[in-house]
């Protein structure tokens, strides 16, 4: 793994990484494994495992965890580009799988993800695993808590519904169902859910997390990173991904703060 000083974000490879395919909700894709203790499902970011997706990867196994990182989309290893990213965006704007722009909807792919939360929990100790969800799939980790093995949750950037409207912006990117299940298992201190965005993000609406927020009440925590103009950590407008591409760590910024308090959540929650 490596970083650059202030100029880059941490970054790694897959050496070292154990690719197995998985079959859960009818549904099968390569998971990559690495580490030993507790588990932690890193579900990636548009437009897949990048080398940045990975740096995080590789920060939560040398916290001590075990960490797998399913492959739903996108080419592992492949480093992110403008052509990369926009074809990864239409095959998943298309798909019925992910349901980029529903409403109230349950996706799919989260049933997938679920059975592989479930697969990890079974073999790995600790209290439950944890489920980490960037950008488009920021989400996927907020319903993944419907499963009794998921007991903490981590919405980084949550996309989608894409939020185009108002219905979108509010939408918390599960079912009314699926909601009340987690909602429920929150209230009787089963799950905890940690969010975190850029001020100035306008992808990942600060209405989202106050829906989540007004069902789960103390049991969702919201970590909010100041990229208004003339900000401490110079964050652009555009700053998006707040535990890869925004991480800095020398010297560390807020967004490495951030990535701090997650591993310090995950710890909590699962031991």
């Amino acid at each position: 793994m490596a970083a650059e000083g202030t100029r880059s974000a941490p970054v790694a490879h897959l050496t070292g990484w154990v690719r197995t395919p998985f079959t859960g909700a009818r549904t099968t894709y390569d998971c990559y494994e690495k580490g030993s203790g507790p588990g932690v499902v890193l579900i990636p970011e548009i437009p897949g495992i990048t080398p940045e997706v990975l740096g995080l990867a590789e920060h939560l196994v040398a916290a001590g965890f075990t960490v797998v990182v399913p492959s739903p989309f996108g080419d592992p290893g492949r480093a992110s580009s403008g052509g990369y990213l926009i074809r990864t965006v239409l095959r998943l704007c298309v798909s019925s799988e992910f349901r980029a722009f529903a409403t109230n909807a349950h996706r799919p792919i989260t049933d997938y993800l679920r059975a592989v939360a479930s697969d990890v929990a079974s073999r790995t100790p600790g209290k439950g695993v944890g489920v980490i969800g960037q950008c488009f799939t920021g989400g996927f980790a907020l319903a993944a808590a419907i499963d009794d093995s998921v007991a903490a949750s981590v919405l980084s950037q949550p996309a989608a519904p894409f939020p185009l409207g108002r219905a979108r912006q509010l939408d918390p990117g599960v079912s009314p169902e699926d909601f009340d299940r987690i909602a429920a298992r929150a209230s009787a201190g089963e799950v905890c859910a940690l969010g975190l965005r850029f001020s100035e993000d306008s992808s990942v609406p600060r209405a989202r997390f106050d829906t989540i927020k007004a069902r789960l009440g103390d049991a969702f925590e919201i970590i909010q990173l100041d990229s208004s103009p003339g900000n401490p950590d110079g964050y652009s407008k555009s700053a998006h991904s707040v535990l890869t591409r925004e991480v800095r760590e020398n010297p560390a910024n807020s967004a490495s703060a951030a990535r701090d308090r997650v591993v310090a959540f995950l710890r909590e929650r699962i031991g």
